[in-house]
C-alpha cells in the first residue's frame, strides 16, 4: 500500500506446541512482544504439555515448501527463525526454498530435544541440518547437547570446550554461532558467540525457576525479531544477542507467576505488559 510505512516482519518455521510455551506459539508471542509482525510456517504438530512430548506428526515436506514459497512470494520478511523441522525431507525442502527466496538473515535454532528430555528428530534430520541448512544460516543457536549432536562429539563440559565446539560449528558454514551453556550448570549461565571477527563470552546470573519451557525458542525468535527491526548492522550479532538475552532473562524470572501446568512451565513472554 502506497504511503504506508513498512512494518517489520519476522518469520518462524517450526512445530506447534499445544501448551503454548514453545514452538510456533512461543515464537509468535516473542515477535509480538518485541514489536514485530509475526508470520509462521508449520512443520509439525506435537502432542505435548509442560511435562513432556507424547507424539509428533510431521507436515509433508512438499506442503512445508508450498507454505514457504507462497508466503515469501507476497510478504517481505526481515528475518527468519528456524525451529523444529522434524524430518530430513523437511530440512532439505526448507533449505531449497531459502536458497531460492529472499527471507532475511536466517537464525537457526536446531531443535532436537525438548526441555523435558524427549528426542524430537532422527539422526537423518541432524545430518541434513549439518549438510544442507548450516551453510545458509546467518546465526545458529544450539545448546550444549545440540552442538554435540551436530558435531558427533561428546558434550562440552567447560567454557573452553564450548569455545572449541563453537569454532568447529563455524567451520560447517554458518556466519556465526551462539553456543548456549545453560546445561553446564553453576551459578552463572554462560553463552559463547563466535564469528569471523572473534569470540565473545557472556555471563548472566542463573535464574532459579522451573519455568524453563521454550527458553531456546524464545531466545532465537527474540534474536530474529530484533534483526527484523534493524537492531545492529549486518553481521553485528553482539548487540542483538545481548538485547535478546535481556528479554529472556525478564521472561524467565517472571515465568512461575503464570502458574501454567505442573511440569516445566513457560516463560512469561509478555512480562513487560502484564
Amino acid at each position: 500500500m502506497s504511503g504506508v510505512a513498512p512494518t517489520a516482519v519476522a518469520l518462524t518455521v517450526a512445530g506447534s506446541d499445544p501448551s503454548g510455551g514453545a514452538g510456533i506459539q512461543a515464537d509468535l508471542k516473542t515477535f509480538s512482544a518485541l514489536g514485530v509482525y509475526g508470520t509462521a510456517v508449520l512443520t509439525a504438530l506435537t502432542a505435548q504439555n509442560t511435562r513432556g512430548v507424547t507424539g509428533v506428526h510431521a507436515v509433508p515436506a512438499a506442503f512445508v515448501g508450498d507454505q514457504l514459497r507462497t508466503l515469501l512470494d507476497d510478504v517481505p520478511v526481515g528475518a527468519t527463525k528456524l525451529g523444529m523441522l522434524g524430518t530430513a525431507d523437511v530440512v532439505r525442502e526448507v533449505a531449497t526454498v531459502l536458497a531460492e527466496r529472499r527471507s532475511g538473515p536466517v537464525v537457526c535454532d536446531p531443535v532436537m530435544v525438548a526441555t523435558s528430555g524427549d528426542r524430537l528428530v532422527g539422526q537423518d534430520a541432524v545430518d541434513a541440518i549439518r549438510a544442507d541448512l548450516l551453510p545458509l544460516t546467518a546465526l545458529v543457536t544450539p545448546n550444549v547437547p545440540e552442538a554435540a549432536a551436530l558435531l558427533d562429539r561428546p558434550p562440552a563440559e567447560s567454557v573452553d570446550g564450548m569455545v572449541e565446539q563453537a569454532h568447529a560449528l563455524l567451520r560447517l558454514g554458518p556466519a556465526a554461532v551462539l553456543l548456549k551453556g545453560g546445561h553446564l550448570g553453576g551459578e552463572e549461565s554462560v553463552d559463547v558467540l563466535v564469528d569471523a571477527d572473534g569470540i565473545v563470552v557472556t555471563r548472566r546470573p542463573r535464574v532459579a525457576t522451573s519455568a524453563t519451557h521454550g527458553t531456546g525458542c524464545t531466545l532465537s525468535s527474540a534474536i530474529a525479531a530484533l534483526v527484523a527491526r534493524g537492531v545492529g548492522g549486518p553481521g553485528e550479532w553482539e548487540p542483538v544477542v545481548e538485547q535478546a538475552r535481556d528479554y529472556l532473562h525478564e521472561a524467565l524470572a517472571a515465568g512461575e507467576s503464570l502458574g501454567i501446568g505442573s511440569g516445566h512451565g513457560p516463560v512469561h513472554h509478555f512480562v513487560r505488559w502484564w
